[in-house]
This record gives structure tokens, sequence and C-alpha cells, in this order.
């Protein structure tokens, strides 16, 4: 016996839109098994989990300060995969756009101008997107494996990281703490308002650029040529599209938003470059790409929910004394349920008998 899966001739467009909702509530689900396993009260863990983060202005604050770098990276990411491209490392892709664009705050620290933080946030586009051109070029000129290259560039940005701030860019006067000076004032991204907490206009900036790159899908011919692609690469060629082109375009794209992303984090809350800037925000925007159907508006939404996660996993350790991996069991739940039930909804399943192999063909 063998599994089969068939492709539906008219999938549920219903299904379809009620997919990462289905998703959710089985994760969700999933999630009030463990916690029953780990010998919690299911209800009271998940309002912890779920509720306990929003009750307060505070928290709303740091939900949004996570959800910045989510919904841009899972905006630009949505490109990439609309057109076929599989760009896994935008965790990579953070990371050295955070690094390019700190070069002014850590080694030109005497210059301060309003100038500071617009040209980090340029340097920070250009080094996430030069980043992600590196599988993009391997790619189109050596069709190579795009998910294994931009995977294994990952582990690359954080050896860099980890060596300039234990190294050329520590704090000589951190006290031997591997980290960078303190970003001044001008290197900082302003806060929405001080006096209630730490959110600050990242989250505006990523919200501006998941509604552009929505308009740039959905109302040019830039948008229509990333889908035909994506779905039909030689109705592509046949109607002029350079698959080539597109593989630079979307990787470019989606490493300028990690890139962004990267600095928005360091130049906001963090105010510094530290061994480790992301608690895996480049993975966790995959999901995001994925539960807002790769759509950019869906992509502001699923971006606010996968934050109230990591939020939600930090509850669950002060509250309920868990492990800070709950959130990480959760978001991969989440994601092998959306990928489920769109696999179910576009495909049926059935068991095929394998073919018996007669003595004479296996002899021959």
């Amino acid at each position: 016996m063998r599994l089969e899966l068939i492709k539906r001739g008219n999938p549920s467009r219903a299904l379809q839109f009620l997919s990462p909702l289905i998703g959710l509530a089985l994760a969700v689900l999933t999630g009030a098994i463990m916690f029953a396993i780990l010998g919690k009260d299911p209800l009271a863990a998940l309002y912890v989990y779920f509720i306990e983060p929003l009750t307060e202005l505070w928290s709303i604050h740091e939900l949004l300060i996570k959800a910045a770098p989510l919904i841009l990276m899972g905006a630009g990411l949505s490109v990439c995969y609309l057109s076929n491209n599989w760009n896994i490392g935008a965790e990579g892709q953070f990371i050295m756009g955070a690094l390019a664009g700190s070069i002014f705050p850590v080694l030109f620290t005497d210059f301060q101008s309003p100038l500071v933080l617009p040209l980090m946030m340029a340097f920070a586009i250009v080094g996430g997107a030069l980043w992600a051109g590196i599988p993009a070029l391997l790619k189109a000129k050596f069709n190579t494996n795009e998910i294994l290259v931009s995977l294994m560039l990952v582990y690359v940005a954080e050896l860099i990281l980890d060596y300039l701030v234990r190294g050329p860019w520590r704090n000589p006067e951190g006290m031997n703490f591997p980290e960078s000076v303190r970003f001044h004032d001008f290197a900082r991204i302003p806060e929405l308002m001080p006096a209630d907490g730490r959110a600050n206009w990242g989250i505006a900036i990523a919200i501006i650029v998941a509604i552009a790159i929505w308009i740039m899908l959905s109302r040019t011919l830039k948008g229509f040529e990333i889908k035909v692609l994506g779905t039909s690469p030689r109705a592509g060629k046949f109607a002029g599209f350079d698959a080539k082109k597109m593989i630079f375009f979307s990787f470019l794209l989606a490493g300028g938003c990690a890139g962004l992303a990267g600095i928005i984090e360091v130049a906001g809350a963090s105010a510094q470059l530290r061994p480790i800037i992301s608690p895996g925000y480049g993975f966790t925007a995959i999901i995001v790409a994925f539960l807002g159907r790769l759509n950019p508006l869906g992509v502001i939404v699923a971006g606010l929910v996968l934050a109230l996660t990591y939020l939600g996993g930090e509850a669950a350790q002060i509250s309920l004394g868990l492990s800070d991996k709950v959130a990480r069991v959760f978001q991969g739940a989440l994601l092998l349920y959306i990928l489920a039930c769109d696999t179910l909804i576009h495909y049926s399943v059935r068991f095929a008998r394998t073919p018996k192999v007669s003595g004479s063909a296996a002899d021959a």
C-alpha cells in the first residue's frame, strides 16, 4: 500500500479562506493538550498565554515591538514564495542588515545628525539585500538549491555578529561584556508614546511597507508577473517574463525588508548590538507569511498573532514556570496545521496498492 495525493479539480474557496483559522484553532487545541500534559490547567494556561499579555498598556507596546520585524519580513517573504523562490534565510538577512545599519552609531560615534537614522536604514536595506543576493545569484547562475544556501548563510551571519561584538565592535567601556556601544539619540527610532511604553515608529514603517507591497502585488504589472511565474513558469516565459530576473527581484526585496527589520530592532528597543539580537524572528516570519496567506495585508494580522505567541511564552515562563520553548512548540504546530490544511484542501488522499513485480520482470 502506498499513499497518493490526487489534485482536486475545484478546491473549496470557503475552506481556503478558513484554512488559517482552522490551523490556529488546531494549534490552540494542541496547546491546551500540551499544558494538560505538563500538569497545568489548560484554560488558565491559555488565558495566561493569549489574554493576559493584552490586559496592560505596556504589554501592548511590547506586542508592537515584536510585531514590526515579523510584519516586515513576512511581507517580503510573501513575494519570494508567490514567485516560487524559497528564501529560508531571512534571519541572516535580518542580522546583516542590523550590522550594516549599525556602522554609523558604532564606528562613527561623533557623527550625530538627523541624517544618521535615514542613513542607517538605507545601509540596512542594502546590507540585507546583498546578503539575500548570494543565494539568488547562485540559483540564477548555477541552479543551486536556494533553501540550503539561504539557510546556511544564517549561521554565517550569526558568527559574523558574534565575532564583531566580542572583538572589533565591543564597547571598551562595557565591563568586557560582548556588546557594542549604546546608540546615541540620533541613531534611535523615536518612541510612539514614551510615557506608556517602549513601542516606536518601527511598527508604522512595517505597516506602510506591507501596504506598499500589497499595492505592488495587486495593482501593478510586476505583481502580475510575480504570480504568473510562481504559478506557471512556462506561461510566464511565453508572456515574456524573465524567471532569472524574478529570482533577483524577489530575493533582494525580501532581503531589504529583513535588513530594515534588523535595524528597526537594534535602533529601537535594543539600542545596541549583542551576540543575539533576534529570538528567531526570521524563521517565525515564514509562519507569518503562510498564516497571512501570502497576502501582505494578511501578514499584518498574522504578525500581530505571532508576536502574541512570544509575549505569551514569556508570560507562561513567569506565571506558570514553563520553558521558553513553549512558544516555539506553538509556532511549529501552527505552521504544521496550516500547511496540512492547505494540502488537504487542494489534494485528496487515497491509498493505492503497490503493483507486484512478476518473476520474469524481476529477472529481467
